[in-house]
């Protein structure tokens, strides 16, 4: 049976499970450095969600993921390792592209799992730096236009 997601806003208190989403994310990935503690990562993400337009999908009234918009740059879109693979994703990226006609990102390079989602949804290699973030990792700018 299929899961059935809801999507609702995201608040500041979600911060918790967002960091925890977040940290889960970076302690599978080897190449990612943990470089804030997890309080550090609340704070930062309480503040985040109170400024930009952030969604949270729901299953079972559990968050097991999120997005963040802020204008027309989608700032993070991160799923809990059980909820990958099941269309997820694809719903938090519609929810963003059905706000604003043109959307961009950064994604690290070595994302190669994050840069086939976005270029199947329609996204384009725009810009690419040597690591100009704060991981000082190889990333992409990549922009998603609405066609009219």
């Amino acid at each position: 049976m299929a899961k059935h997601y809801i999507l609702r806003k995201a608040v500041p208190a979600d911060a918790d499970v967002v960091v925890d989403i977040l940290r889960g994310w970076i302690d599978e990935t080897p190449w990612m450095p943990m470089l804030h503690d997890r309080a550090d990562m609340i704070r930062f993400w309480r503040n985040r969600l109170s400024e930009a337009e952030g969604t949270c999908a729901m299953w079972d009234d559990t968050v097991c993921g999120f997005s963040v918009l802020d204008g027309e740059t989608l700032t993070a879109l991160y799923l809990a390792p059980d909820h990958r693979g099941a269309g997820l994703g694809a719903m938090l990226m519609d929810r963003a592209k059905a706000k604003v006609p043109r959307l961009s990102l950064w994604v690290f390079q070595a994302n190669m799992g994050a840069v086939t989602f976005y270029t199947r949804h329609g996204f384009r290699d725009v810009a690419r730096s040597a690591g100009d973030n704060e991981e000082g990792l190889p990333d992409l700018n990549l922009v998603w236009h609405l066609q009219s």
